[in-house]
């Protein structure tokens, strides 16, 4: 995910995107445990995404206020 694909996106957006990749990062969180994810750096990626989506969150509130 790229930060210009956010840009465009409103709060409620950006919310739900970032609650669904919280949910994705708990169950390969889950996988890892269980020693059945094949992809590590998927666990990097995910974590890396959250980020630009609160950076973006950020950047929309301070804009607004």
């Amino acid at each position: 995910m790229k930060m210009t694909e956010l840009k465009d996106l409103t709060i409620t957006e950006l919310t739900a995107k970032g609650r669904d990749l919280r949910q994705v990062l708990f169950n390969v969180r889950l996988q890892k445990a269980s020693s059945q994810l094949e992809k590590p750096a998927r666990l990097r990626l995910l974590r890396r995404d959250i980020a630009r989506i609160e950076s973006q969150m950020s950047q929309v509130r301070n804009k607004t206020a």
